[in-house]
């Protein structure tokens, strides 16, 4: 008597742990270390002294930035070198590394000129966002300066204002690397969060570069113009009037569309900055095999 042979059914074998979460990790491009934060919390501190000490001084100092800004952009380069070397030591930042910043300084540079002269509509601050979001604080805070100095060679921007922009854009993409949930917050709820950052810090910027400029018209107008030696209180009322009379329209138009490129173009760049990134393979550590000897 004959039958059907019983067989066992045939099963893949399981996919391994690491296999199944690998695709899923978001690790950042660079980590920040004890050393980068040391380096950024020096060069951020050199940054608000530069820009608020006009405000403490008295009339009878030097108040012009113009004067201040060579011996700053002196300052700032040996201090962005010093935030490189720092983050190569606390976290490998090679050649690879190196290359994506130089691609999207590159980048964010020739994307400037397509809007600024209009309505202050400035797409490379939608860049900004989202590169300082995958890539980390440390490295945004390099690509913010590097990609302003870019443009301002590229567009013949260079002026005693060009070190104080190296700073605020430096903040500005720095400050995208340090919003909350970076390997866990994805989808709709990323993109809103990256729009309102985006929307504060493009109107912070254009506060922070008006405190630059405000000093220079002192006298010119004793409702909104800077008088040097008054009270901080006194000043920072005329400030605030000087923002809302002269710029906030066109800090409008440059929030505007950073929140509407983030929002309708955002997840293709996050998604697209993230494949790079991993592929890169920038926070890898290396390792060494016995290479198959016999001994």
């Amino acid at each position: 008597m004959s039958g059907n042979p019983v067989t066992a059914p045939v099963t893949e074998p399981a996919e391994p742990a690491e296999a199944r979460e690998t695709p899923a990790r978001q690790a950042r491009a660079v980590r920040l270390g004890p050393r980068s934060i040391a380096a950024l919390a020096l060069v951020s501190a050199t940054g608000v002294v530069a820009f608020g000490w006009p405000l403490l001084a008295d009339s009878s100092s030097g108040l012009a930035h113009s004067q201040d800004a060579p011996w700053l952009f002196a300052a700032l380069l040996p201090l962005l070198v010093a935030v490189v070397v720092a983050t190569i030591a606390d976290s490998g930042l090679d050649a690879k590394a190196v290359a994506m910043l130089g691609v999207l300084a590159a980048v964010g540079a020739a994307l400037r000129p397509l809007g600024a002269g209009t309505a202050g509509l400035e797409p490379m601050f939608f860049l900004m966002v989202l590169s300082g979001r995958v890539l980390g604080p440390g490295f945004g805070f390099v690509l913010g300066s590097v990609t302003m100095f870019a443009s301002a060679l590229l567009t013949g921007g260079v002026g005693p204002w060009m070190p104080f922009q190296m700073l605020s854009m430096g903040w500005f993409t720095m400050g995208a690397g340090l919003l909350p949930g970076p390997d866990r917050l994805r989808g709709r709820g990323e993109l809103l969060m990256l729009a309102l950052y985006g929307a504060c810090a493009a109107l912070a910027y254009g506060t922070i570069m008006n405190l630059q400029g405000w000093t220079y018209i002192g006298g010119l107008s004793s409702g909104i113009s800077f008088h040097g030696g008054d009270p901080l209180q006194e000043n920072l009322t005329r400030f605030l009037a000087y923002c809302a009379a002269t710029s906030f329209g066109w800090d409008l138009g440059r929030a505007a569309l950073t929140v509407v490129l983030t929002l309708t173009i955002g997840a293709t760049v996050l998604k697209a900055l993230r494949r790079a990134t991993r592929r890169a393979a920038f926070d890898a550590e290396a390792t060494f095999g016995d290479g198959g000897g016999d001994g």
